[in-house]
This record gives structure tokens, C-alpha cells and sequence, in this order.
């Protein structure tokens, strides 16, 4: 009987070391290998943001449909582990994207803006530019084409200009009834599709920086005249405020404001918000120098964090840039400045100014949640391999037919950033890709391509329900989210048809002239199609009236 314990013992004994061995031994392997998940870089890697997606767009709801996409992506990657799960969505998931650097650098932006926008409108400066407006700004067209010139006079940064020209155009769109979902697409049509074709912005920067080995900044401009989406989206939005016409559900968001219904939906985000601001008090220069020392602060800090001031040149320095430091300083000076220039006006002593804080806080917490779901979503298919699985079907696509590669570049570009919800991501995998085919080879290819990979990606992002972009247009616009995606998507699926068909006739036209000529030939036809589809649309449609 002794006998027979002495024997389980030494087996109870043998076994534990035989287990600790092992598990040494996967600690070792630990530290020597990174772990790979069995999903990673196949088709399963898209399917966390396409359930995030498709979800938001049936459920109207957010937050649960971003969380259930990144469920998924932990399960993905955990092997369908419970406690690998847990610990990738949380640990790796938010607690990573909240303490990544560079997001809470544009998270601090962010509360920032959203702390001067309730400045300016309790010091009454908001109030005050739409009585100004109200005077030289006569119609629904006036307002709606003033955004669009304020828009593309903000072409520094998409964030910056998204909040900028909402918290500046809210109060005259809605006073000439102009639903909060348009006011959402203009300054979202307004955000990305000019920073990308603006050389002095942080997209700039972003681009030139992907293009290695080549001269990054040349290379942008010269892309600038095939960036169709991005320029083909300004023209539609002008054409379809100057014809009066809009349809899609975006029809019948403008046919209730028309009638003063802003929101069409029962959601409406700080419905409520203007009733406690002081129109008695304030003039314009209460709401304008704020902005325009947001905009001078905003450059200095880009141009810092570049190194201008170690003596890089002003066009490397802003190439060179982190948008992220640059505006975080940049509206913290802004900040500091406007608070003097209030109490020394004496329209908001300081006091008053601080409490401003919380409130200006409270109002980006939806934009900051939804954002922090949106970067744990991207880091859920960053840590699946979507990127590489998507870089692989373009190495291998690339081998067709040499007239429709930007057409596909495009495409896919498109598909990337609406599945992820980033245009720099989609910089950052397809540039590199371009420039390794054309480079030495076929110049005037690779410039058409390098732009085919950032109009797509800009189109993509603005399309995205999680694309940070389109989440603070919300934000600028006060508009439910997911309203303004569902109305902007007919819009924007529109501008990307015609932008392929153009990359078609580009691809074709450059086997036959130089880039210069492919250029001045492609653009002119690409705006004469994007004009010819919106008057057989408003034929369809009919005029609003």
C-alpha cells in the first residue's frame, strides 16, 4: 500500500516537472518569437471591421457594433482563447491605443477645441459672426457655399479642420435650415479630400514620407492633378449646392430642415446646446481671433515638431512633421491666448473661462469613445495581418494589364481604408508597393498610381464609419453618426465611380502622351462625367425645391 503512494507520488512529481519544463519552454520560445495567430494575413482579418461596419449601418447604434467588431478580431487572434480574448481587447486593444502617443496627442487636441468652441460661444462670438452673417449671407446656397470656402481655406489638418468649420458654420446652416447631416458632409468633403491635395498640410507630410528613396515632396505635387477623387468630390459638392439638388437620404434630411427639422432622426446631439449661450454679449473678433490664432498656433507647432527651429528648411520641417505634437501645442497656445484675450476684453473673465473645461470636455466624449473604438478596431486587424493579406492580393493583381492598374490601385486603396478606417495606413501599404514596381521603369505610371493609392484611400476613409474623419465631422457637424454616414456614402460612392472610370481613361491615355499632356487631357473629362452623372441624377431625382 506504501508501495503503490511512493509510486503516485514520484508520478504527481515526475508529471509537475514535466509541466514545468514545457511551460518553460513556451516562455522560452516566448521571448525568442513573436506569436503569430492561425488567422493572420488571411480574408478572416477583414471580417472584425466588416461586422463593425455592416452592424453600425443596420442598427444605427456605434458603440456596441465597434465593440462587437473588436470582440471578434480578440477572438481571431486569441485562437478563441476566453482569457487570450480578453487580454488582447483590453490590454493590447484600448489600454494600447489610449496610451499610444500619438493618439492621445490628438485626444488632448481634441478636449482642447471642444473647450475653445464652448468659449467662443459663451463669450458670445459665435452668436455675434451669425448675426454678421445673417446680414451678407442671404440663402440656404449663400451658407452652404460660405462652409465650403471656409473648408478649403482650413487645409492644415483634417481634425482641425472638421471642428474649426463646424463650431464657425453650425450657427448660420441653421439658421438658413440646412440639415445637420449636409452641414456633416460638407465639412467632411471638405477635410480629407483637400488636405490631400494641399502641400502645406499633415497629409503632405504623411505622403512624402512613404515614398522612399524617391524625392517624396516633388512627387506630391506632381500627383496633385490625378488625385480625381479628391478633386472631383470639391467640384460635386459645389455643382450640388449650386443645382440645388441632393438626393439618397441625404434628400430627405434637407426636405424636413427645410420645414426646421435639422436632425430627421429622434437622435439629436446637443438639440439644446445654443439655448445657454449670451447673444447680448461678443462681437465677430470674439469668434475669429480665436480661429485664426488656432491656425497660426497650429503651423508654428507643426513647423516645431519638424525641427524648424533646430534649422530645417520650412517645406522639410513641415514634411517632417508629427501632426499629433504639433497640434496638441498648437491649440494649447491657442488656448492660453484666447483666455488673455477674453479677460483683457472683458468678455469672459477667467473664472468663467475655466468653466469652460469641463463642459468643453463633456461635449467630445461621444467623438473621443467612438474614436477610441475605431483605433482598438484598427489594432485588432493590424494584429490579424489585414495589411499584409491586402499588400499580397496587390503584389499578385499587379501582373494584368499595365492600363488598369490604377483603376485597381484605387480600388483597393478604397476597400483597405473603408475596412480600417485609415487613410495613413493605406499611405503606408500601398505607396511603398508603387514605388518598388514603376520606379525606373515608368515614371509618368508611377506618379498616377502613387495618386490612385491616395485618392482611394481618401475615398475609403470617407465612406468609413470607423475612420477618425469621419467621426469628427460628426463632431464639427453636432450631427448623430451614423446619420451622417448613411447619407453621405450615395455621395461619395458617386465621386469614387467617376474616379475609376478616370484612372481607366488615364491608364489608357499615358501609353499615348507625356504626363503633363495625360494630366490636362484626364481631369477636364474626369469633371465633365462627375457634372454629366449629378444632371442625369437631378433628371432622375428632380429638383428640390
Amino acid at each position: 500500500m506504501m508501495r503503490g503512494k511512493k509510486k503516485t507520488v514520484w508520478r504527481v512529481l515526475l508529471l509537475l516537472g514535466m509541466l514545468f519544463l514545457s511551460g518553460m519552454t513556451v516562455f522560452a520560445a516566448g521571448e525568442n518569437t513573436e506569436y503569430v495567430p492561425d488567422l493572420y494575413a488571411t480574408v478572416w482579418s477583414l471580417v472584425p471591421p466588416v461586422v463593425a461596419i455592416v452592424l453600425a449601418l443596420i442598427t444605427k447604434e456605434v458603440y456596441s457594433s465597434l465593440f462587437i467588431g473588436i470582440l471578434i478580431g480578440g477572438v481571431f487572434y486569441s485562437g478563441f482563447q476566453f482569457e487570450g480574448t480578453i487580454l488582447h481587447v483590453f490590454q493590447d486593444g484600448i489600454v494600447g491605443s489610449l496610451t499610444d502617443s500619438y493618439n492621445m496627442g490628438i485626444l488632448v487636441f481634441l478636449v482642447v477645441l471642444g473647450i475653445m468652441v464652448c468659449m467662443m460661444n459663451k463669450a458670445g462670438g459665435s452668436a455675434a459672426f451669425g448675426r454678421w452673417a445673417s446680414t451678407h449671407i442671404k440663402s440656404r446656397v449663400g451658407a452652404q457655399l460660405a462652409t465650403i470656402l471656409l473648408g478649403v481655406l482650413i487645409f492644415i489638418d483634417d481634425y482641425f479642420n472638421c471642428l474649426t468649420v463646424g463650431s464657425v458654420m453650425r450657427p448660420v446652416t441653421d439658421k438658413h435650415n440646412v440639415s445637420r447631416a449636409k452641414l456633416a458632409y460638407l465639412i467632411d468633403a471638405t477635410a480629407a479630400p483637400v488636405c490631400i491635395i494641399a502641400p502645406i498640410s499633415s497629409w503632405a507630410a504623411a505622403v512624402t514620407g512613404f515614398v522612399e528613396g524617391e524625392d517624396g515632396f516633388s512627387i506630391f505635387i506632381r500627383a496633385i492633378p490625378f488625385n480625381y477623387y479628391a478633386l472631383l468630390t470639391i467640384v460635386m459638392m459645389v455643382a450640388i449646392v449650386l443645382m440645388k439638388m441632393d438626393y439618397g437620404s441625404m434628400r430627405q434630411h434637407e426636405m424636413n430642415a427645410i420645414h426646421g427639422d435639422l436632425y430627421t432622426t429622434p437622435d439629436r446631439p446637443y438639440a439644446d446646446a445654443e439655448d445657454e449661450i449670451d447673444e447680448t454679449k461678443g462681437s465677430v473678433i470674439d469668434l475669429l481671433f480665436p480661429v485664426i490664432a488656432l491656425i497660426i498656433c497650429c503651423v508654428i507647432g507643426m513647423i516645431y515638431s519638424g525641427g524648424f527651429f533646430d534649422g530645417v528648411g520650412f517645406v522639410e520641417a513641415f514634411s517632417g512633421s508629427d501632426a499629433s505634437v504639433g497640434l496638441m501645442l498648437g491649440s494649447f497656445f491657442a488656448f492660453v491666448i484666447t483666455i488673455i484675450f477674453y479677460a483683457v476684453r472683458k468678455v469672459l473673465k477667467f473664472s468663467e473661462s475655466m468653466s469652460c473645461v469641463p463642459e468643453g470636455f463633456k461635449a467630445m466624449v461621444p467623438a473621443i469613445l467612438i474614436l477610441t473604438f475605431a483605433w482598438t478596431l484598427k489594432t485588432m486587424t493590424d494584429s490579424l495581418g489585414a495589411k499584409e493579406y491586402v499588400a499580397a492580393l496587390v503584389g499578385h493583381a499587379t501582373g494584368g494589364m499595365l492600363s488598369l492598374i490604377p483603376a485597381l490601385i484605387f480600388l483597393v486603396a478604397c476597400f483597405l481604408a473603408f475596412a480600417t478606417g485609415t487613410s495613413w495606413g493605406t499611405f503606408g501599404i500601398l505607396i511603398p508597393i508603387v514605388v518598388n514596381v514603376f520606379a525606373g521603369n515608368n515614371e509618368t505610371m508611377m506618379i498616377i498610381s502613387i495618386s490612385a493609392c491616395m485618392a482611394g484611400a481618401v475615398c475609403g476613409d470617407h465612406c468609413s464609419p470607423i475612420s477618425d474623419t469621419t467621426i469628427m465631422a460628426s463632431a464639427g457637424a453636432q450631427c448623430n453618426h451614423v446619420n451622417h454616414v448613411t447619407t453621405q456614402l450615395p455621395y461619395a460612392v458617386t465621386a469614387a465611380v467617376v474616379s475609376g472610370i478616370t484612372y481607366v481613361i488615364a491608364g489608357i491615355v499615358q501609353n499615348f502622351v507625356s504626363s503633363t499632356m495625360t494630366a490636362v487631357i484626364c481631369l477636364p473629362v474626369g469633371i465633365l462625367l462627375m457634372v454629366g452623372t449629378l444632371f442625369v441624377i437631378r433628371a432622375v431625382t428632380g429638383k428640390e425645391e
